[in-house]
């Protein structure tokens, strides 16, 4: 589907379903409420996959690798080189996201969306805009076309995903120099000034983060892009990446499959795909807050409760993965849990 078909797609979860799981978690033998955000989230599972009795056996993280122009500002520790290197790795099953997913049963796929050279590996799926963005310092970072047919990549990626009988997605992400772009779109989305949503991304010095925060002013003098328009911001000082990751969130919640968030660069994809269609977050599980300064003003923009509250920033998808894990041993409770009449205990009751 494209991108307007793909909105047209998305319908609200199903809330009897929800109701059910969340009497369920009531009848089984444990107190009321008693594993919090990770048991409202199996209910909201429930309601998304439209049953009180959810699978998530099935399940991949998507990694959308891409360069960032903006790099030529010197906003970044290393150069575009790592971004090649580390898809690359993904591609051989050897980064941490990749090596975290096999260990709970989760497939990775990595996807070259714009890495700024041509990478190597089987395992890569090859979806190239274009070879890296420009530096929105001096253009904007791609075309309009181009940021459609990126979210569009995330919208094929969600539909091949959901295919092939997987019932919950995560995103992930790798791409030098994407905090910075992240921070623009959240800059431009929120109205939030600058400097409060601008960190040091992989470990930049104080004389990094104030180059950092004059390439990210600039670009939104420049480009004054519209924060009513998600494409015009995604266009103008966005990552591929993050317009990928738009795109899984959309065609996830299209096609009727849960989606995890990993960290700020998500979670500002994800805050497109929710003004594109504000439907979209009741398809969204808040995976952890990153440690960037985005991260808390991102998820309370999206509304989101985050399960891991870690002093997490790898990226890669890699808080997703560790929230998927927890849910699998909510799950376990969930299915295993004799209910209170089979252990003749009498049942809590909610206090008024």
């Amino acid at each position: 589907m494209d991108l307007q078909q793909t909105i047209a797609a998305v319908r609200p979860p199903c809330e009897n379903s929800r109701a059910a799981a969340r009497q369920r978690f009531c009848d089984i033998a444990m107190p009321l409420g008693s594993l919090g955000l990770l048991q409202e989230a199996v209910a909201q599972i429930a309601a998304i996959r439209r049953t009180p009795r959810p699978s998530i056996a099935k399940r991949a993280v998507v990694m959308f690798c891409a360069d960032n122009g903006v790099v030529a500002q010197g906003v970044t520790q290393c150069g575009q080189e790592v971004t090649a290197a580390v898809a690359e790795n993904m591609g051989r099953g050897q980064s941490s996201v990749c090596l975290m997913a096999r260990h709970i049963g989760m497939d990775s796929f990595p996807v070259d969306i714009g890495v700024a050279c041509d990478v190597q590996g089987e395992r890569i799926l090859r979806r190239k805009i274009r070879y890296g963005t420009a530096d929105m310092t001096k253009e904007p970072a791609m075309t309009r076309e181009q940021a459609v047919r990126a979210v569009e990549v995330g919208i094929e990626m969600a539909e091949r995903c959901a295919a092939e009988g997987y019932d919950l997605l995560c995103g992930g992400e790798m791409g030098i120099g994407n905090t910075t772009t992240s921070a623009a779109v959240t800059a431009a989305l929120t109205g939030a000034a600058v400097e409060t949503v601008t960190g040091r991304g992989a470990g930049l010095s104080s004389e990094g983060l104030c180059r950092k925060v004059r390439a990210i002013e600039t670009a939104l003098a420049l480009h004054h892009p519209d924060p009513d328009d998600p494409i015009d911001v995604l266009h103008k000082v966005g990552g591929l990446d993050i317009a990928g990751l738009a795109g899984l969130y959309l065609g996830a919640a299209a096609c009727g499959l849960p989606a995890v968030l990993d960290g700020v660069i998500s979670c500002a994809a994800a805050l497109i795909a929710v003004r594109l269609c504000p439907t979209v977050h009741d398809y969204l599980i808040a995976g952890h807050r990153s440690e960037e300064p985005a991260g808390a003003l991102l998820l309370n923009e999206l509304g989101l409760h985050p399960f891991i509250t870690a002093g997490m920033r790898l990226g890669e998808g890699t808080g997703a993965v560790a929230a998927v894990s927890l849910l699998d041993l909510v799950f376990a409770a969930y299915d295993g849990m004799p209910s209170f009449n089979e252990v003749g205990i009498e049942a809590y009751q909610p206090l008024t």
